[in-house]
């Protein structure tokens, strides 16, 4: 803690005092069996949405060959619009896919800094019962509300 009348600054993970003496990084607040449980979770995740990842990309690379077997173009044929969708929506379940396993990545990475559980904003703990029904969480319930 930094002592009554000596201004903290924020430096990367740790405070820093106006003398320069970093203090303790903030821990994970969760127990071991926790982080194990909850890592596995993160795990079983990530392995699943890869493998949604590769089913969309075959299906996007399905879209392509079937239109590169034929000569007309979306505005006249009459299926145009249908495929064009299907892109469309194809696309954005992709991008989404990849910005949560992006999510799941950076909380395996906590995990292993020791800082998992610990709100990237306000760095105060993350209730457990979110960390359960979204392990992949970086912020607290009332720092998450606030950012919306």
């Amino acid at each position: 803690m930094v002592r009554k009348g000596i201004v903290a600054h924020r430096r990367g993970d740790s405070t820093w005092c106006m003398t320069g003496i970093a203090e303790r990084p903030r821990i994970s607040p969760l127990t071991a069996r926790q982080l194990t449980e909850l890592r596995t979770r993160l795990g079983a995740e990530r392995d699943q949405t890869v493998h949604l990842i590769q089913s969309i990309e075959d299906e996007m690379g399905a879209f392509m060959d079937a239109r590169r077997d034929t000569a007309t173009d979306d505005e006249h044929d009459p299926e145009g619009p249908t495929l064009a969708f299907e892109r469309s929506q194809a696309s954005a379940s992709l991008a989404q896919s990849e910005l949560h396993v992006r999510e799941i990545d950076s909380a395996l990475d906590r995990i292993d800094e020791g800082s998992y559980g610990l709100c990237t904003t306000c760095h105060g703990p993350i209730k457990l019962p979110r960390l359960q029904v979204r392990p992949r969480a970086a912020q607290c319930i009332q720092c998450a509300e606030r950012s919306r």
